[in-house]
């Protein structure tokens, strides 16, 4: 019998909220994401307020950020209100080399957030922000970043067909011949990969746009070929090309974020 899947501190307190124990109709939020979200403040310092006791829900002191939300509490920081209606914001960000898509790492290396803390101003660091999908430490490329989880599921799910090019430097000289097998759909070991773009750019460069992102994808499927990949830089998703220098970023407007990432903006209600 398979083991069950452990339940995560947040799902046990929605849990436990819920109608006779069960989980509520409605998706739940929680008092420590709902803060950065909304830019009131960054995700660390709104953990540390409400431990601090700062933050008051529905007329009470809390002191667990996974606090459940309901949409009439009024939420208050320091005896002021405070209004959880969030805009969307996206970030297009050029990551470097040698950093890691994560908020700490384990080892020590610098991290995308290191370098976003670093380039931000006050009124965007302010916020929490989500990468929208990884790039591997040596890759290189266009980054999202949002503050709404909903535009970070619509950029990652496989079934939101989100197609993302990248400029793959290689071993060997690619050929049409070669190319083929990944314009009809390539078996990988853990499934088969859907059919992707594949186009020559150079005596050896291809360039490559998948409509899914599985773990080291793009190098895999380039070895199956015979291609392995020296290098590796992600140039655009959807339709947006990145445009700002390495280590830049610049914030998306709503018009080509709908239009370039297919995802409506709007204002996020508390």
């Amino acid at each position: 019998m398979a083991a069950r899947r452990r339940e995560s501190k947040w799902e046990r307190a929605v849990r436990a909220a819920g109608p006779k124990g069960g989980l509520p109709v409605e998706k739940p939020d929680w008092v420590g994401r709902a803060l950065p979200r909304a830019g009131i403040l960054p995700p660390g310092e709104a953990e540390r307020a409400i431990a601090a006791g700062r933050v008051r829900v529905a007329g009470r002191v809390v002191k667990e950020p996974l606090t459940l939300l309901r949409p009439e509490d009024e939420v208050r920081l320091d005896g002021r209100v405070v209004s959880l209606a969030a805009p969307t914001l996206v970030l297009a960000f050029h990551k470097p080399r040698g950093c890691v898509v994560s908020n700490r790492d384990e080892l020590g290396r610098p991290t995308v957030f290191d370098l976003l803390a670093v380039a931000l101003p006050p009124e965007l660091s302010r916020y929490g922000w989500h990468a929208l999908g990884r790039l591997d430490l040596d890759t290189t490329g266009l980054l999202l970043f949002s503050n709404d989880e909903r535009l970070v599921a619509h950029a990652t799910l496989p079934e939101t067909h989100l197609p993302k090019r990248y400029l793959a430097r290689v071993q060997g000289t690619p050929t049409d011949e070669k190319l083929e097998p990944l314009r009809r759909g390539l078996a990988l070991d853990d499934g088969a990969a859907r059919p992707a773009k594949a186009e020559l750019r150079g005596a050896h460069e291809v360039a490559l746009t998948l409509t899914e992102g599985r773990f080291h994808q793009v190098k895999r499927m380039l070895a199956a070929v015979g291609l392995p990949v020296k290098a590796l830089h992600r140039e655009a998703i959807g339709e947006l090309v990145l445009d700002v220098p390495e280590s830049g970023y610049r914030v998306l407007g709503e018009e080509e974020v709908a239009r370039r990432l297919k995802f409506e903006l709007g204002p996020r209600e508390a």
